[in-house]
């Protein structure tokens, strides 16, 4: 960064190449030899999504997910689309994480936040999955129950029970989902997320896909994110940054070989040259 211009590569391929503890040990070594914040000169050199992609490298897992938080329901309007993507596919613990981190940053209650912007059945659900007390294990008595319980909410009803889905969903662990999901099927003929697209709408519907799908399998939900991010006219450039920094020292190589699975083309040779 010093002198005239930057050498953008230069930071690309070292900031990269470590993983997110060395970077943290990276800035802090900056501010001693320079007596200078690292993100600050990053943020003073570099701009657009370029910008955007580093100062989230650079960013402590956990803050990059409360400041994400913040971001989509603080600016102007409300970015269900974050609210949904953070939310749906991070564990119990990592959400009870976020929650106190939310409150120690910005002295300000993440359940509050988050029911003052949204509203309905979709911030029903929002407020469940922040208390982070999905039940443990499979509850083997109540499996078939449950498959009975939303055929009769939803598709064996005229009109749709949208609280016995949240309360379902929201409330039972992903192995307790992927026996019920299979009941279900057997149950209706559908598969869950046929009949959610099919009864609901809107954010809820998005959220309950995300949780289902999540229920199925992380990785999977978030190949599929990065397909629709990159497919069509134009990409989605904000979904692809943030899906890559948040999970690259997570599960990128799970979410590598879902993409392969699921799509026609590697993810890493037919839409990121680099990962």
């Amino acid at each position: 960064m010093k002198g005239l211009g930057t050498d953008e590569d230069t930071i690309l391929q070292l900031l990269t190449a470590r993983s997110n503890s060395q970077r943290q040990e990276i800035k802090a070594t900056y501010k001693t030899l320079f007596g200078k914040d690292l993100v600050d000169d990053l943020k003073g050199e570099l701009g657009g999504k370029f910008e955007t992609l580093i100062v989230g490298l650079m960013t402590p897992p956990l803050a990059y997910d409360v400041t994400l938080l913040r971001n989509a329901i603080k600016g102007a309007g409300t970015d269900e689309k974050v609210l949904v993507e953070v939310l749906a596919s991070r564990t119990c613990q990592q959400v009870k994480d976020i929650v106190g981190a939310y409150r120690q940053e910005y002295d300000d209650d993440l359940e509050e936040d988050v029911s003052g912007d949204t509203s309905g059945h979709f911030k029903r659900l929002l407020v469940i999955l922040l208390q982070a007390n999905r039940q443990k294990g499979i509850q083997e008595g109540t499996v078939e129950s449950d498959a009975q319980v939303l055929f009769q909410a939803g598709e064996k009803k005229f009109g749709t029970d949208e609280q016995t889905f949240v309360t379902i969903l929201g409330n039972r662990s992903a192995e307790h989902l992927r026996k019920v999901f299979d009941a279900y099927m057997k149950l209706s003929g559908y598969e869950m997320e046929e009949s959610i697209k099919r009864e609901t709408s809107g954010p809820l519907r998005d959220l309950l896909l995300a949780v289902v799908k999540c229920a199925r399998s992380v990785p999977a939900y978030f190949a599929e994110t990065l397909y629709y991010a990159m497919k069509g006219a134009g990409t989605d450039d904000e979904t692809l940054i943030r899906v890559m920094v948040s999970r690259s020292e997570v599960d990128m190589m799970d979410i590598r070989a879902e993409f392969r699975r699921m799509f026609p083309s590697s993810l890493q040779s037919s839409y990121l040259p680099i990962i």
